[in-house]
């Protein structure tokens, strides 16, 4: 005769103690500085896009899209990687007078993440009525978190669920 016994299910642990989800995020703002740069860098468990203002900016959306548009013409942006992240920041890359805060050589090209674990591309999308949005493409749809701290909203995408 054999015994009954009841399955057990080990569930796994999240990667690096990630809980992030892929899901969209968005926070509504309350202050919002002039963009002045975009950055990004690498980490153990995800790779970090840095937006910087020239003050406190604390309003964002970000989510993953099929097809990533300029804004605000709705022309397409061609980005590298598996999956496309809209990120759109309450921080204009240009002041009240109209004259641009933020400088880039390249378009297509804002930051090098040649190397990234899994960042492929940084692309400009446009900058309208007091937004800036960004396409980033990233190897795949990976959870990822937003956040702000004094001056900056960061993203940050991990390596693997």
């Amino acid at each position: 005769m054999f015994a009954l016994v009841p399955a057990t299910t080990a569930a796994a642990a999240p990667y690096c103690g990630i809980t992030w989800g892929s899901q969209a995020k968005s926070a509504n703002p309350t202050q919002s500085g002039n963009l002045v740069n975009v950055r990004a860098g690498r980490h153990d468990c995800y790779d970090r896009l840095v937006f910087d203002a020239t003050g406190p900016a604390n309003g964002y959306w970000v989510s993953y899209v099929d097809q990533m548009t300029e804004d605000p013409s709705g022309a397409v942006i061609p980005l590298r990687g598996g999956a496309k992240l809209s990120v759109t920041v309450q921080a204009p890359s240009y002041d009240h007078n109209y004259v641009q805060t933020y400088h880039y050589t390249n378009r297509s090209e804002l930051v090098n993440v040649t190397g990234y674990q899994t960042f492929r591309q940084v692309a400009f999308a446009g900058s309208w009525e007091g937004t800036t949005t960004v396409g980033l493409g990233v190897r795949a749809r990976l959870p990822f978190r937003v956040f702000t701290m004094p001056n900056r909203i960061i993203v940050d995408v991990a390596h693997l669920w």
